[in-house]
């Protein structure tokens, strides 16, 4: 197990700038995370994760700024009750859509985890979905995270055991807060 702190946040963050691929703790549970600014690496991590080609990403960011890079326009005092936190928030998106799959819409995550926010510093935005082959539970240690992927993966960040839930999912879109996935 890996203690995590500012050098190795830094090495990462370069590693996944660069197109690299790994499983590492977010602020909920195991990811598998790639560069959301990288269209070559996120659709290997589809094929990589067999995740269905229609579903979107959730895309973790380092600061309510880095939604600037996505074109979203929003009002930034209705989302600060829900970040930083455990609460993706989908908010209309028309460009990237080999993140969105054509639903026009992406599910961001500011983490509140200190780690988490120096990688997504110095990395950019990350998809982020759980690490898990489509359909199977996600993985709580890192020995489950290589039983499903194996030397497909650049890297894996070993931080224990992480029993935790997914994100809450929700959306603003109309304007009404309305609970996508509890």
């Amino acid at each position: 197990m890996v203690q995590i702190n500012k050098r190795i946040s830094e090495a990462l963050g370069k590693e996944l700038k660069s197109g690299k691929i790994g499983v590492i703790p977010t602020d909920t549970i195991y990811g598998i995370v790639s560069s959301a600014l990288n269209r070559k690496s996120v659709l290997k991590l589809y094929k990589i994760r067999k995740r269905n080609l229609k579903k979107p990403m959730i895309v973790l960011i380092s600061s309510i700024k880095d939604l600037d890079l996505f074109n979203v326009k929003i009002d930034k005092r209705k989302i600060k009750k829900y970040w930083p936190g455990r609460v993706s928030i989908v908010f209309p998106v028309k460009k990237f859509d080999y993140l969105h799959r054509g639903r026009k819409s992406l599910a961001f995550r500011l983490p509140k985890n200190k780690y988490l926010i120096d990688l997504l510093r110095i990395s950019g935005p990350l998809v982020a979905p759980s690490a898990n082959i489509e359909g199977k539970e996600p993985a709580q240690t890192v020995e489950e995270a290589k039983k499903y992927f194996g030397d497909k993966i650049d890297f894996y960040l070993d931080a224990g055991k992480l029993k935790s839930k997914t994100s809450k999912i929700i959306s603003l879109e109309r304007g009404l807060v309305e609970v996508v996935r509890k």
